[in-house]
C-alpha cells in the first residue's frame, strides 16, 4: 500500500501546468497517494485565475487544468475540525492560517506534508516544534528519494 501524503496547491497545480518542479511533482504520483483539505480547490482555482490574469495561461488552458485537477485522485478531506488547530498553528508560527490548514491536516492524519512553498518551509524550519517539522518535507527533498 502506498504512503498517503498531504499536499497543497503548490504541488497539485504542477501536475497540470508546466512550471518549475513539475517533473518532481509528477514523479510523486507514481509512489504515493494524496489527501488535501478542501481548501486546495479554492487555492488551485486562484492560482489558475492569476496565471490567466498574468498572461501565463489562456482561459481554455486554465479550464482544462481545473478539469484535470478535479480528476487527479486527490482525496479531499473536510476542513471541519481543523479550525482550532490551524488557528493555534497560525498564531504560534506567526504564519497565514491558510497554510496552517494543511499542517493541521498533516498532524491530524499523522501523514507527511509536502509543499513547494519555500516561504512556508522556512517558517516550519525556523518556528515549528520538532514533531510538526518532522512531518513536513520539500518537493525537491521528497522527489530525490523517489528516483
Amino acid at each position: 500500500m502506498k504512503e498517503t501524503l498531504v499536499i497543497d496547491a503548490s504541488i497539485a497545480v504542477k501536475w497540470v501546468i508546466k512550471e518549475e518542479g513539475t517533473e518532481n511533482a509528477l514523479g510523486l504520483r507514481l509512489a504515493f497517494q494524496f489527501v488535501a483539505p478542501q481548501l486546495l480547490i479554492a487555492e488551485s482555482a486562484n492560482i489558475l485565475y492569476k496565471k490567466v490574469q498574468r498572461g501565463q495561461l489562456l482561459l481554455e488552458e486554465a479550464i482544462l487544468a481545473s478539469r484535470l485537477l478535479e480528476r487527479s485522485g486527490i482525496d479531499f478531506a473536510s476542513m471541519q475540525g481543523l479550525l482550532e488547530p490551524a488557528t493555534e498553528l497560525a498564531i504560534s508560527l506567526s504564519h497565514p492560517a491558510y497554510d496552517c490548514i494543511y499542517l493541521a491536516l498533516a498532524r491530524q492524519k499523522q501523514a507527511r506534508f509536502v509543499t513547494a512553498d519555500q516561504r512556508l518551509l522556512r517558517t516550519i524550519s525556523n518556528r515549528a516544534p520538532g514533531q510538526l517539522a518532522d512531518l513536513c518535507v520539500s518537493l525537491t527533498e521528497l522527489a530525490g528519494t523517489t528516483h
